[in-house]
């Protein structure tokens, strides 16, 4: 059973060898960051020579969603990007054993850290208004007080309460027209038919970064995109290990021997087809000693990629991720339930662009509105623009520059998403998900101030742009209830496991990071193998008091709290507690004067 675990006592210890890791081998379905770790983990702690670990992924390289790769007639291409912050616990514990590419003898977390030590990352212009206008969001969340109130209960509120519900049903009109809802919304891609629980799990997550919500101060970055950042250094790693890959190679099926009398449950068997024309492929059988980690649904299954003069497509045929997650669903209750996320397509799209500007023309625009040098090869935007204005709800960032390391030196990377893909866009009319790439780039450029004239004219010259569509990219987002998502190690699971974001860890964490695609392979890896050394909790930032208070006092914007009664009454209250912790306190974080 899994072991949670805070303090360094077990974090700089090293666990013993497992009994028997000898004569176990290890299989993966999938090789994003979920089954990356997990390799990682069993070799670093379970002490599992590479060469027994297999990774068998359907795509052509591993990543999964974390990627980055520049198509030869197409461009630069990133479907999505990675916030990061300090407390993600898991993450940070694997990458401290991996060897950096860009630094010798320093690992990847060395490198990160020395990064965003000389280069902190912050916002200076969150939000855009009438084309490129400062919106003036100047940090204020402008809760009401229903709003606060709103708030407080759901963060008070037990996780059954809010299971199966929407945010706008826990959450009033107050709350959904403030500034930290257009913060929260466009930030984590929330929508309000999207889960209250979720919501609930992620102010719980990240109270501690409430005050940094609104200029991005909480976040970190990687140097370049999070596929040469994060992923090759993990994968070459691997290689050097031994860990066999068989990209192109996509399972099918995964047997299991269930008993129901004892509850015992065995995987098997992996089915799998090869090659790019799904040739009838092989299997293996499995007895106990073979463990599987399988990673159910995908939040990038089906994209599609248009580019400048081609509208990417949205790709609601079959999806062998989450068909493969309904054929294991199918034999026993404790798999999940993977309707509930891939059944509502029009609810899980959006739609992303990656536009590369070709010379100094739209940079300077870009320069504008960051108020920093976008060559300058440090932080630019600090974090995703918001145009809030916009009826696509169009947010783009522009991250340290090269992006890639293949990019030329007169080009900038720039990753746009529309949150609203079903909506004609305020200068070109028509959907994003009508647009072609260039089509793309003409609205952005008119969010971003340029003069209408010159828009169309930049747009097909001044900048490649390659859109992609997502049907299910906010799939795990969709309201849920315990039992939907399986437990990582379900009860009576002898040698299998369920990773990735579709999983149900027993800790307290969210999902869509990358913290919560490294903590279930680690939690699966520990259990499966009886791993000497705990699971690294969840920082414990909402039983801190002086996190919630200081929490308290931003969503309040600084508004000190009114203590009840005449003036009599509260003078002998504030004499009382002035002389108190909860006094100092209270004046520490600005809630009394």
């Amino acid at each position: 059973m899994v072991r949670y675990t805070s303090g360094n006592y077990e974090a700089f210890a090293r666990p013993r060898k497992p009994a028997g890791v000898e004569g176990k081998t290890a299989w993966f379905v999938g090789a994003g960051l979920a089954s990356l770790s997990g390799a990682a983990f069993l070799i670093r702690d379970g002490q599992m020579p590479g060469d027994k670990i297999t990774i068998l992924e359907e795509l052509k390289l591993p990543g999964g969603a974390l990627d980055g790769i520049k198509e030869p007639k197409k461009g630069f291409v990133i479907r999505g990007g990675r916030e990061m912050e300090d407390h993600f616990e898991t993450l940070w514990d694997l990458f401290r054993s991996i060897p950096s590419l860009e630094i010798e003898g320093a690992s990847v977390l060395d490198e990160f850290y020395w990064l965003n030590r000389d280069d902190p990352n912050y916002s200076l212009q969150r939000a855009t208004l009438n084309r490129g206008e400062d919106a003036h969001t100047d940090g204020l969340f402008t809760l009401s007080k229903k709003a606060q109130q709103d708030v407080v209960k759901v963060f008070l509120a037990t996780r059954e309460e809010m299971e199966n519900k929407r945010i706008d049903e826990v959450f009033g009109e107050e709350f959904l027209a403030s500034n930290f809802w257009m913060y929260w919304r466009t930030m984590f891609a929330f929508e309000e038919w999207h889960s209250a629980l979720e919501m609930k799990l992620y102010l719980h997550r990240f109270i501690h970064h409430i005050g940094g919500l609104p200029d991005f101060s909480a976040l970190k970055f990687t140097k370049y995109n999070q596929y040469e950042s994060l992923v090759l250094p993990l994968y070459t790693w691997l290689l050097d290990q031994g860990v066999v890959f068989h990209f192109s190679t996509q399972v099918t099926d995964v047997d299991f021997d269930i008993d129901v009398a004892s509850g015992r449950k065995q995987a098997t068997r992996i089915r799998w087809t090869s090659g790019p024309d799904g040739a009838p492929g092989d299997s293996v059988e499995l007895d106990e000693n073979d463990l599987v980690f399988i990673t159910i649904g995908s939040l990038t299954e089906n994209s599609d990629e248009g580019d400048q003069h081609t509208a990417a497509k949205l790709d609601e045929g079959p999806a062998p991720a989450w068909d493969l997650w309904r054929r294991i669903a199918a034999k026993d209750p404790s798999f999940g339930r993977p309707g509930v996320f891939a059944d509502h397509i029009p609810e899980t799209k959006w739609e992303s662009a990656t536009v590369t500007t070709l010379d100094a023309r739209i940079p300077a625009y870009i320069e504008k509105i960051a108020k920093r040098d976008p060559f300058s090869g440090k932080v630019v935007t600090g974090g995703i623009v918001t145009a809030t204005d916009s009826k696509w709800l169009l947010s783009w960032t522009v991250n340290r520059q090269p992006h890639f390391k293949q990019q030329k030196p007169n080009e900038i990377v720039v990753w746009v998403y529309a949150l609203f893909t079903d909506v004609p866009g305020d200068y070109t009319g028509k959907t994003i998900q009508e647009s072609t790439g260039e089509e793309i780039a003409r609205e952005w450029l008119y969010h971003l101030g340029v003069p209408v004239d010159q828009i169309d004219e930049l747009a097909a010259n001044g900048a490649k742009t390659v859109p992609v569509m997502m049907p299910y990219v906010t799939a795990f987002f969709m309201p849920r209830q315990a039992g939907d998502r399986p437990d990582v190690v379900p009860e009576g699971s002898v040698n299998f496991a369920f990773i990735g974001q579709f999983s149900e860890s027993k800790e307290r964490d969210c999902i869509f990071t990358t913290e919560y695609s490294v903590r279930t392979p680690m939690e699966a890896v520990y259990t499966l193998l009886d791993i000497e050394r705990g699971v690294p909790e969840v920082f414990n930032s909402t039983y801190d008091i002086r996190k919630l208070l200081a929490a308290t006092s931003r969503l309040r914007d600084g508004e000190e709290i009114k203590i009840p009664g005449g003036a009599l009454a509260r003078k002998l209250i504030h004499k009382r507690i002035d002389a108190t912790e909860i006094g100092e306190l209270l004046e520490e974080f600005g809630l009394v004067d």
